[in-house]
């Protein structure tokens, strides 16, 4: 049968899903200012109600999880989708002021709005975007993180013969960038800079995968499995040259499975444009409609003249002629 598709184009690799960036926070406060008033993101109503730990719904699939401790500072930013710049930016407006004397800053930019933590975590907000960012209104698209000069190539070898990940090496100017694919229409960047980087502080994100054992065992072989969490989950640190075993970047990466109990689980998401002033009964909740299409399809106007006629197909014509 003629096929126009691309099927290949559908993969996404082992990597099925980017869930959540770990980050710790000193104090619950100003996080809630910055990522609940400010960015209009949700608190997680069921999981960690208490002053230890925040996990801040974004969208269907993603997660900031926020444990009290010192502040932790991503080496880069992330990327994330939301519904609706100009109330974006009135929100952040409204939190600035009691967000004084820390890290907090925003800033518009052409493409993007960006934005600053009480903390420094850097975050690029953009408006919805079919091609680019798939049918999504809000969630989290992308994590980049800058890397030493060089170390590109070697990063997307390791997650592609580790972690059975598609990936894509880009030149940029002085440097490269390796694209991880890490979901539907989700991926980690490492671009390549020549400037100084922090020291690792042990921030953290987390993927499922669909093939569990063979990246495990491909990383037990490598003495890097820094953590045995449970049945369905482990964890690893570093990113190493897999020739050399030079380590190239560190970022702990806990790894779950499918089968997590975690997986697929649903996430409430409210609609920051309702207020008790301007209240709208049923407006509650956030609506993720996003028109999108499958294309154009290849179905033979009569299904019987196709180069192989569907089961079904036969089956009703096959009825029609019998009581004709």
């Amino acid at each position: 049968m003629d096929n126009p598709f691309d099927r290949s184009a559908e993969n996404l690799g082992n990597i099925t899903g980017l869930e959540h960036v770990n980050l710790e926070i000193p104090e619950q406060g100003p996080a809630s200012d910055f990522y609940l008033a400010g960015l209009g993101f949700t608190r997680d109503p069921y999981l960690f109600p208490g002053t230890n730990n925040m996990w801040v719904n974004v969208g269907r699939t993603s997660q900031f999880h926020m444990p009290t401790g010192d502040a932790l500072v991503l080496r880069g930013h992330v990327g994330i989708v939301i519904p609706d710049r100009k109330a974006l930016l009135e929100r952040l407006d409204s939190v600035k002021d009691r967000l004084k004397g820390t890290k907090f800053s925003y800033k518009e930019h052409n493409d993007y709005v960006e934005a600053h933590c009480p903390w420094g975590n850097e975050f690029r907000l953009y408006e919805p975007d079919l091609e680019r960012f798939g049918a999504i209104n809000l969630g989290i698209p992308y994590v980049e993180f800058n890397v030493p000069m060089g170390t590109a190539q070697g990063i997307a070898k390791f997650y592609k013969e580790i972690l059975g990940a598609h990936i894509k090496v880009e030149s940029n100017g002085g440097g490269k960038v390796a694209h991880i694919a890490v979901g539907l229409k989700q991926e980690l960047i490492f671009r390549e800079t020549d400037k100084p980087l922090p020291e690792y502080d042990g921030h953290h994100l987390q993927v499922y995968v669909e093939d569990f054992g063979k990246p495990h065992d491909k990383l037990a072989k490598l003495d890097l499995i820094t953590e045995e969490s449970d049945r369905c989950q482990y964890r690893f640190e570093d990113i190493v040259d897999l020739d050399t075993g030079k380590v190239l970047f560190t970022i702990e990466h806990e790894v779950r499975s499918v089968t997590h109990p975690l997986y697929l689980r649903p996430l409430v998401n409210r609609n920051p444009a309702q207020t008790n002033r301007t209240y709208s009964l049923g407006g509650d909740a956030w609506n993720p409609t996003l028109v999108q299409s499958l294309g154009a399809g290849n179905r033979a106007p009569d299904p019987l003249t196709a180069p192989k006629a569907p089961t079904i197909a036969k089956r009703r014509a096959a009825r029609m002629a019998a009581g004709a």
